[in-house]
């Protein structure tokens, strides 16, 4: 379900990318794929630091922000260029760690620089650069970054007649029945054509209880709606968002409580 949501946003992205681009500036946009560029060069020269990374995504993104592509197709780009592999095995960082305590307890650590930096290098590069930026960015983009997201777009007032209102139907519809079907459907040919197998311990039934959780709307889907629409549509396109995601949980949750077998209960 998350593999999913990574790459519904992902496509979501693509879709303002292209569709909401206008008065393309081609200067600015090249500048943007030098800094891609750049950024690629810079991981065949194993260049590992994360500053020099920030410096030169910083440039791009605003690179493209000026270009008239929407910035985020920016920031996936570069999420998705982040080194994800490490430098430094279990074995490899046990072996220096090991070392450096020989050479403690044979008292040849004192004023051994080199011992500690190695150390040091060697404790960072046994994760990679791409989770180190998870670790670190997490705090800053659940406590932070969403709520103030969440207070700048989804605040609407609420009437009852947006309830009915064809676009908040609309969108509605295309979280809690929409989501769904996609992913039942595509699943089940991608079974059939022997593209993928279902995971074991995983029905039809819980696939659609994940597909019906997928119908959880927020982010990606009051962005567009920002982009798209404007006064009565929008409020009502919050609305649909909002009802749609509260109706998807539901139904989705109730359908894995019910479908996913109960573990007894651990004996005292």
């Amino acid at each position: 379900l998350l593999s999913l949501a990574i790459a519904d946003d992902i496509g979501a992205i693509l879709v303002i990318a292209i569709g909401y681009t206008s008065d393309l500036n081609v200067t600015a946009l090249l500048l943007g794929l030098a800094g891609i560029g750049i950024v690629l060069a810079l991981q065949r020269l194993g260049v590992r630091s994360v500053a020099v990374y920030f410096v030169v995504g910083t440039f791009t993104w605003l690179e493209f922000h000026e270009s008239g592509v929407h910035a985020t197709i920016a920031g996936v780009i570069l999420g998705l260029l982040t080194p994800a592999h490490r430098w430094v095995s279990d074995s490899h960082l046990t072996g220096i760690v090991e070392q450096a305590r020989s050479l403690w307890q044979g008292g040849g650590w004192q004023g051994s620089r080199k011992v500690l930096s190695t150390v040091e290098t060697a404790a960072r590069e046994a994760t990679s650069p791409l989770e180190r930026l998870e670790h670190g960015l997490h705090p800053w983009s659940a406590f932070l970054i969403m709520p103030i997201f969440a207070l700048a777009n989804a605040g609407v007032e609420f009437e009852a007649s947006l309830v009915t209102d064809p676009v908040a139907v609309a969108v509605a519809a295309g979280l809690v029945i929409g989501k769904p079907l996609g992913i039942l459907g595509f699943s089940y040919l991608a079974v059939r054509l022997g593209l993928a197998r279902l995971p074991e311990g995983v029905s039809w039934g819980v696939l659609t209880g994940g597909g019906f959780l997928a119908g959880i709307g927020f982010t990606m889907a009051l962005f567009i709606a920002g982009l798209a629409l404007d006064g009565a549509a929008l409020d009502a396109a919050k609305v649909g968002v909002l009802g749609a995601s509260l109706a998807s949980g539901a139904i989705g949750m109730a359908l894995l409580v019910v479908l996913l077998p109960h573990r007894a209960p651990a004996s005292e």
